[in-house]
């Protein structure tokens, strides 16, 4: 096995060439963060992107960011922070859930996985905040899409329809994102003591309000001894509001009132705040260096905890809940018990639901990502013929067993 280190983009280009030329395949990769996730790809060698690194183009005042494909997210972040700015999209690091050093993911495997965090639910995920990209495709033939400007209407948007590819259609070289301000301060007001259903009830009336609410979680009796140094002594649900002071304690106040029925609630100030959504966003509780199954199940928010509850009847699980309960995580103590769990998501209106975590052996034997429906499978098919006709990217990571092709592992 070869491992390639391109620096330049020229270079990724004459090593999928090479790759073509010689019907080898390569695995894609950054730091390894998300290694794990997904069937382990069967490839010769692997192309490591990690010194094609570095911004690009940076202008605060238009809201655009550029860099390359290897540039790790903590970096841009950083720099970010020192302009009061933000991917407002809040994106996960799997690093930590995944055995690795947190902050070594890349911007390139951040609209590869197209990776989300609470704020889903108000701002959308990778793939809505990206402007235009530089690409290879498994044909060897360099290709962009987009551009560096907010309005881009020039046909299909390729740019977003790599996202969550996981590689297996193109190797991203440079990478545009739209960035947008960071709020000045925010608050979270905290329920204490309410079973699943009743937190349900009170995220859906908090995210019909007008308290703008930019993250709704439930974190129940099992898991809620992990998050916050176990500061909380019973099951908590969560809202965050964002935004300017006087309006972030008015919206809290609204809330206050508005769920007053369900108990009288407390407030976690700014700095507490980012650090308890940092933990929900990074499944901390989970993160516990072992390798037991962790699912990452997307289903309508009203569905939620009714699924949960008739999962822990066939197999014991603990979970807790994002994005108003429509996303819940899931570790399991050995077997995925993934028949079961995607007949339930079935049952109850459908959804996704994706293994992010678990030993090698588990993730070659099962269908890792949520298998699609006839219709999409051939159109992805029919994409991965356009792109990479001789399965040079990242073979067998979104394949099943039976080599028929998943959908994207982070749609929802």
């Amino acid at each position: 096995m070869t491992v390639f280190t391109p620096a330049t983009a020229e270079a990724v280009l004459e090593t999928v060439q090479w790759a073509v030329d010689e019907e080898t395949s390569l695995e894609i990769t950054g730091h390894g963060s998300k290694r794990g996730i997904g069937r382990p790809v069967q490839a010769a060698h692997v192309l490591d992107l990690s010194q094609l690194s570095g911004v690009t183009l940076y202008e605060p005042e238009e809201l655009v960011l550029s860099a390359k494909a290897g540039t790790p997210v903590a970096e841009i972040e950083a720099m970010l922070v020192r302009h009061s700015q933000r991917f407002d999209f809040e994106p996960i690091d799997y690093g930590p859930l995944l055995g690795q050093e947190a902050g070594r993911g890349t911007v390139g495997g951040m609209l590869g996985a197209n990776l989300s965090g609470p704020r889903r639910i108000k701002a959308g995920a990778a793939r809505d905040h990206v402007l235009g990209i530089h690409a290879v495709s498994g044909r060897g033939e360099n290709f962009k899409s987009g551009g560096r400007v907010v309005k881009n209407v020039t046909g299909y948007d390729l740019s977003k329809g790599l996202a969550g590819s996981w590689g297996t259609l193109a190797v991203v070289t440079d990478v545009t994102f739209k960035v947008l301000p960071a709020s000045e301060t925010e608050r979270t007001f905290v329920l204490a003591g309410l079973d699943d259903a009743g937190a349900a009830g009170a995220m859906a009336e908090a995210m019909g309000s007008s308290g703008e609410v930019s993250g709704a979680a439930h974190l129940p009796e099992g898991v809620v001894g992990r998050f916050f140094g176990g500061a909380f002594s019973a099951a908590s649900t969560v809202l965050r509001v964002e935004g300017f002071g006087p309006s972030v304690d008015y919206r809290i106040d609204l809330l206050a009132r508005l769920l007053k029925p369900y108990g009288a609630g407390e407030t976690i100030e700014a700095d507490g705040s980012k650090r308890l959504w940092r933990e929900i966003r990074d499944v901390a509780p989970f993160a516990d260096g072992s390798n037991a199954p962790v699912w990452r199940v997307s289903v309508a928010p009203t569905v939620g905890h009714r699924l949960v509850d008739a999962f822990r009847r066939a197999a014991g699980a603990n979970a807790y809940y994002d994005w108003q309960g429509g996303l819940i995580w899931l570790r399991m103590e050995a077997d995925p018990e993934a028949e079961t769990l995607r007949k339930l998501i079935a049952h109850f209106g459908g959804g996704h639901a994706t293994l992010v975590r678990a030993p090698e052996s588990l993730r070659a034997a099962l269908p890792v990502f949520q298998p699609q429906p006839p219709a999409l499978a051939e159109l992805a098919r029919r994409l991965k013929e356009q792109f990479d006709p001789r399965n040079i990217l990242n073979p067998g990571r979104m394949a099943n067993p039976n080599g028929q092709a998943h959908g994207r592992g982070s749609r929802a």
